[in-house]
């Protein structure tokens, strides 16, 4: 038995077990890697070894291991487990989704694929999604890690907007064909809409100093520059940026969301703009007052909304907001906006239906 044992602690791979457990990770790659680099790692190795990179703060080092042992071992569940989370640490939660679900394929009882499935779906902002999976596990240790989880997925759920992450996810992934998409089969007209509206609330001035909010791949920003003397733009989305910046308008673009950015110090307009930006905001009281501080006096905010029945504003069933004309006029007079325009409207279709919507023009004082 002695013997065993001190077998045991002399085999690298299970020192390496032991110390990943006491959270020592700098020990654990001093440990492995060696073993890695004399061709004589395993899949068990591989795999603490990209845990332990993790652990350290590596998180490149540990997506190269990750895929190098996933071509040495195809089919393994804990491999694509391994593989899932280093790409979720290294911000690519639509990648390590695929990963995750790839493992639970392969082991539907890997409940450790199943919490970390859970935990990419809300870092990607789909509170629902991540609530049917971690409902599902029967236990986890630690629980009260799983607790915290469940926690932030209600809190998600409950909040009176779109999660910022859900949004930068879901326009990440539409970046490639976005305006071919809208365009096209959903017969995307706000950018003409609130032009028109400018033209009938601000007849005849040009030479403005424009902020789009929420500028996509930067079809307001066409729509709106020969009136501009300088558009700067903000979304939620890396990739739209890149793509609205490849049109060469924008005198600044930032990833950044829009209630934070609007509050932040920064530059006054003389016009802002939001084309079926609102609808994934419930709550437009905290936009509305930042709109109010970086407006010029004087100045305008054009934006459109989707239609809601009713006095205040509710989640439509494709998981964008819609706002009663009541609500928006409330909320516009809350934030010291007088009301330039409010016309009935469609800024896209939804199944070939065009969808219920308002625009609305607003005044600064």
């Amino acid at each position: 038995m002695a013997n065993a044992l001190l077998q045991a602690d002399e085999d690298p791979v299970f020192r390496g077990k032991t110390l990943l457990a006491e959270g020592r990770f700098g020990d654990v790659i001093d440990t492995l890697l060696p073993l890695l680099q004399q061709g004589r790692g395993g899949l068990l190795a591989r795999t603490l070894l990209t845990r332990a990179l993790l652990g350290a703060g590596e998180v490149e080092r540990a997506l190269i291991l990750a895929r190098d042992t996933t071509q040495l071992y195809p089919g393994a569940a804990v491999v694509s487990l391994s593989l899932g989370e280093a790409l979720l640490a290294s911000g690519k939660p639509a990648l390590a989704i695929a990963e995750f679900q790839r493992a639970l394929r392969c082991d539907p009882d890997l409940d450790e694929a199943r919490f970390m499935l859970g935990s990419a779906w809300l870092q990607a902002g789909e509170g629902g999604r991540a609530l049917a999976e971690f409902s599902s596990l029967h236990t986890y240790e630690p629980a009260a890690v799983l607790d915290q989880k469940i926690a932030e997925a209600n809190a998600m759920l409950q909040a009176p907007r779109a999660n910022a992450r859900y949004v930068q996810h879901l326009f990440d992934q539409f970046s490639t064909d976005y305006d071919a998409r809208m365009l096209g089969s959903l017969a995307y007209r706000a950018p003409e809409i609130l032009r028109d509206l400018f033209a009938l609330v601000v007849p005849g001035r040009n030479g403005l100093e424009v902020l789009d909010l929420g500028c996509g791949t930067g079809l307001v920003g066409a729509a709106f520059a020969d009136i501009a003397a300088r558009i700067d733009g903000i979304d939620l989305s890396p990739q739209m940026i890149a793509k609205a910046r490849d049109r060469g308008l924008y005198a600044n673009l930032a990833v950044a969301d829009i209630e934070s950015f609007l509050v932040s110090d920064g530059h006054t307009y003389d016009l802002i703009l939001a084309a079926d930006t609102l609808v994934y905001l419930g709550d437009l009281a905290p936009t509305l007052g930042g709109v109010s501080g970086r407006l010029k006096p004087g100045g305008f905010f054009l934006f459109t909304v989707e239609k809601a029945e009713g006095r205040g504003f509710e989640l439509g069933p494709k998981r964008r907001w819609r706002h009663a004309e009541e609500y928006l006029r409330a909320v516009a007079a809350d934030a010291g906006l007088d009301l330039a325009g409010f016309l009935a409207a469609s800024p896209r279709n939804e199944a070939s239906l065009p969808v219920d919507g308002f625009a609305v023009a607003l005044c600064a004082r």
